[in-house]
């Protein structure tokens, strides 16, 4: 009996990580992922190939960067481009454009792993 629960025991001790890794990539809202997709194949071309290759880019994003950097990623980008004094704290702050720098790293490796 001992030794099945020290198997069991040993079972529940590799999953636990596989399973904390598997909801760390999952942790990106499908609507999210979908805009990303779109997004991506409005740019890259619309058709099955682009569709596979934008999926497989969000994905290892995912990988890489947890939702809530990626969000704050994109908040920036999307201010950066508002003119306006408002604005302007989105343009030189260190600590706003390393969420965008960890942001592009992110998206170029997964570049070079999708496309």
């Amino acid at each position: 009996m001992k030794t099945v629960i020290s198997m069991a025991t040993l079972m529940l001790a590799l999953l636990l990580p596989a399973a904390t890794m598997a909801q760390a990539v999952n942790d990106y809202p499908t609507n999210a992922r979908a805009e990303y997709v779109f997004t991506c194949m409005a740019t890259n071309g619309q058709n099955r190939e682009m569709l596979d290759r934008c999926a497989c880019a969000i994905d290892q994003i995912a990988t890489v960067l947890p939702f809530d950097d990626y969000v704050r990623a994109e908040t920036v980008l999307r201010m950066q481009q508002v003119s306006g004094e408002r604005a302007s704290m989105f343009k030189g702050m260190a600590e706003m454009n390393e969420f965008v720098a960890r942001l592009r790293r992110a998206e170029a490796e997964a570049e070079i792993l999708c496309f």
